[in-house]
């Protein structure tokens, strides 16, 4: 693809994400919440909860065929009317246990749709953002991933109690189809058609071999599979939270609306932090930053003030994390395949928020909450000065090959 000539404002982002994260919301929250009420045991809900996420961990896998067959905005309307319409179907299907089997799986169809909608995404960033600000677009990537999640859980719930699944199921699709106007801002990618498809393929393959062969890029792959901003603890708040004697509407509140307005923020300035200082100094900042409202948490005085504040701002750090990843992976995958090179290279960042969720709940039964927090925190700052100095030698190496030419 060519360089188009009118770059896309990083905000559209945020616009054209957000179907994304209402599907996963709904699917998460809305869903687990509608089938407890329906009788459904909470293990069995989030089983299928659990089968309709781990689609994510294949985005990979179709990332070659976007490079190869449409244009990533006629991938990103396909994937938009595929996961309306998998949304809607799931909120209308009928909750008995007997037909689980088939929910489940239209749950994983209505995932398998939502990647759909955010794998162009990388390639139209990377193709249409001037690169000045790629950090701000993925900051707004990620505050629209995180915003959709908040508005397609909260609001379905809202909407469920209150009326209907069926009502939710059609509001929040209707929603997510208005978002296509976005689309409008975005100058259109012609995909280059030279060759075969075999020949295509291979292009694909060399593109992607340039880039392991590259040590920035190899670094930065490294680093997003490490604990450094995985912002594991979000996933054991509410379990630790009798430890701040914190009741459930404050566990709710913080964890909740709050948490996810916090998250917002935090990417948003992780976005002009990548901008301004630099991708890998944004990165390693939220990774400090996190580790030190982990410490702060763990010796302050075990109250619900504290644990409040201590939520929020590691709301914020995940924030800033997940934008600086986003704005790091578009930093090193360059141009030519981009879907493919940014959906392999995404999925590599879902290791961390796993192994170190299960190390957290790990640490806190033998050590407690501080030690849970202070472990996480020790893990991260002691990769976040292994990666400092890695980084420090592939740049340093990279000058005297430059000095030698």
């Amino acid at each position: 693809m060519s360089q188009v000539a009118r770059a896309t404002s990083p905000f559209a982002f945020f616009i054209l994400v957000l179907p994304y994260g209402i599907s996963g919301g709904f699917a998460s929250i809305t869903l687990p919440f509608v089938l407890t009420q329906a009788g459904f045991p909470v293990a069995l809900s989030a089983s299928i909860v659990a089968i309709g996420i781990s689609s994510n961990i294949w985005r990979f896998l179709w990332g070659p065929v976007a490079d190869l067959t449409l244009t990533p905005r006629r991938w990103y309307l396909l994937g938009l009317a595929a996961g309306a319409v998998t949304l809607l179907v799931m909120s209308l299907m009928p909750l008995r246990q007997s037909a689980v089997a088939m929910l489940a799986a239209v749950v994983f169809l209505s995932q398998v749709a939502a990647t759909l909608i955010v794998l162009p995404l990388g390639g139209l960033m990377a193709h249409t953002v001037a690169d000045a600000e790629k950090g701000r677009a993925a900051g707004w990537y990620q505050a629209g991933n995180l915003g959709g999640t908040g508005l397609g859980g909260g609001a379905g719930v809202w909407l469920a109690s209150h009326y209907s699944a069926a009502l939710a199921g059609a509001v929040l699709a209707a929603a997510m189809l208005v978002c296509a106007l976005a689309l409008l801002f975005v100058p259109s990618t012609p995909m280059s058609r030279e060759g075969s498809l075999g020949r295509r393929f291979r292009d694909i393959g060399s593109d992607f071999r340039e880039l392991l062969r590259s040590p920035m890029a190899v670094l930065a792959m490294l680093l997003v599979c490490s604990p450094i901003g995985a912002g594991a603890a979000s996933g054991v708040w509410a379990a630790v939270a009798p430890d701040w004697r914190a009741g459930p509407d404050t566990v709710a509140l913080v964890t909740g609306v709050l948490g996810g307005v916090a998250s917002a923020i935090g990417c948003v300035i992780g976005g002009w932090v990548s901008d301004r200082h630099g991708r890998w100094w944004s990165y390693f900042g939220a990774g400090i930053f996190m580790a030190a409202i982990a410490i702060a948490m763990a010796a302050a005085a075990r109250t619900p003030a504290v644990y409040s504040a201590g939520v929020l701002f590691y709301a914020v750090s995940t924030g800033m994390a997940y934008a600086a990843f986003s704005a790091l992976l578009l930093h090193v995958i360059g141009r030519g395949a981009a879907v493919t090179k940014y959906a392999t290279l995404s999925s590599l960042g879902n290791l961390p928020t796993s192994y170190m969720t299960a190390f957290d709940g790990w640490v806190h039964d033998r050590a407690g909450s501080g030690g849970m927090l202070v472990a996480e925190a020790a893990l991260g700052l002691v990769c976040t000065a292994l990666f400092l100095l890695a980084l420090g030698r592939v740049r340093a190496r990279a000058q005297t090959t430059a000095d030698a030419r």
